[in-house]
């Protein structure tokens, strides 16, 4: 752990050079989450130790992370993580374009569900787990403090770091001179991307109100780390007043596992005070870590609105959202489209494209995704998914939650 000392004007200008590493944009990346489950039983609790023994048939070795030298070989330098719930993380390498990414993560699932099935298990798509709040895995510093940290405002902060799964999708921050644009754009879109994928409308087996309860558990934590920031600022400022801004949620100390932070100390307080103890660089990096908006900048944009989806259909969102992203005509026509709900997060999430004018801009910025995928000369099958899809859902004004709310058995 870094000894040095940081001041208030070396944090800012860190976080203003990591934050957006601007250059020519086209790697794309995915980090997919899952919930883990029973395949016999769905309710039943899985241990760590299942998770351990199917993991560890890829080769993997036991710990925070599940990685080994035979886990990288099959699974093209993917890192799998376990989340605190038991939730399995596949985080793709960049990749040069769409269609790399899409073989390479297909590839790296059809091993991960076969692991998974040998032990009985199975990975599920769905934004909150419907049937149960598994209990904490890890037992590691970092999540304790963070429960703890939830725990002063009730229930919801468990619900998600136990009980919550997402899409997200990494891209480039873009050219200096358009970054912002990039961002701007990426969050006007945001409140249809939860629309149309939302993925979550049960908890405890039954119908919360909510298309995306995913959405309803994150509306209800620190506002401080999980609202977009401030769209009227420059990205880069407006990215590092957030941050300093922030509550700290963990302060790491050799020697011991209690890394709780004292309530209400934001990162630019504990700078101006130097205490619990004076905060390093190192700590700075850490606190950007627990920072969870919609949108987060991380040298490249990680997009953590979009709620898991059911099998392969996680490519549609990534194809969708790329397409977006790197064809101009498209993300003009895009953020036209997306102008009239881009601060309507809460009613994407609650009434998803059943609002008639979330529907609407959902499906132009459909409409503008699939005609770019054309353009950038995406390979067939990817754009016959997002053809499908909506078909099935954009075109009927319908999203996955309407499947998983009907079904007898989640």
């Amino acid at each position: 752990m870094e000894a040095v000392p940081l001041t208030e004007s070396e944090a800012e200008a860190h976080v203003r050079g990591i934050c957006f590493k601007t250059g020519p944009p086209g790697r794309v990346g995915v980090e997919l989450e899952w919930l883990v489950r029973d395949r016999d039983d769905p309710a039943a609790a899985v241990t760590p130790d299942r998770l351990a023994a199917a993991l560890g048939t890829l080769g993997a070795a036991n710990g925070d992370v599940y990685r080994g030298e035979a886990l990288q070989a099959v699974l093209h330098d993917a890192r799998i993580t376990v989340e605190p719930g038991g939730q399995l993380e596949l985080s793709s390498a960049p990749a040069g374009n769409l269609g790399e990414l899409v073989e390479a993560t297909c590839h790296d699932l059809t091993q991960l569900r076969a692991a998974a099935g040998r032990s009985g298990l199975e990975l599920c798509g769905y934004g909150l787990d419907p049937l149960r709040l598994p209990e904490r895995v890890l037992d590691l510093p970092r999540y304790q403090a963070m429960e703890r940290f939830f725990d002063r405002t009730g229930p919801w902060g468990r619900q998600m770091m136990r009980a919550t799964a997402s899409v997200q999708v990494c891209l480039d921050a873009g050219e200096e001179e358009n970054y912002a644009d990039r961002w701007r754009l990426l969050h006007a879109i945001g409140p249809v991307l939860v629309a149309a994928f939302a993925n979550s409308p049960l908890r405890d087996g039954r119908a919360t109100g909510w298309r995306s309860s995913r959405q309803q558990v994150w509306s209800h934590l620190d506002p401080g780390r999980t609202r977009p920031p401030d769209s009227e600022k420059d990205p880069r400022d407006a990215w590092t007043e957030y941050a300093l801004d922030a509550e700290v949620m963990c302060v790491r100390a050799e020697g011991t596992r209690d890394w709780t932070a004292p309530s209400g100390l934001t990162f630019r307080e504990w700078i101006r005070s130097g205490q619990p103890r004076p905060p390093s660089t190192g700590d700075l990096d850490y606190h950007l870590t627990t920072l969870f908006p919609p949108v987060r900048p991380h040298g490249h944009l990680e997009l953590r609105m979009i709620d898991a989806q059911p099998g392969d259909g996680w490519i549609v969102p990534a194809a969708v959202v790329t397409a977006l992203a790197e064809d101009p005509v498209a993300a003009g026509a895009a953020e036209q489209a997306a102008e009239p709900v881009q601060h309507r997060w809460l009613d994407a999430a609650r009434l998803g494209p059943a609002d008639e004018v979330i529907a609407q801009a959902s499906r132009a910025c459909f409409d503008a995704a699939r005609q770019a995928l054309a353009r950038l000369g995406v390979p067939e099958p990817i754009q016959n998914a997002v053809d499908d899809f909506t078909e099935r859902y954009v075109l009927k004004d319908r999203c996955p939650a309407d499947d998983l709310e009907g079904a007898t058995s989640p």
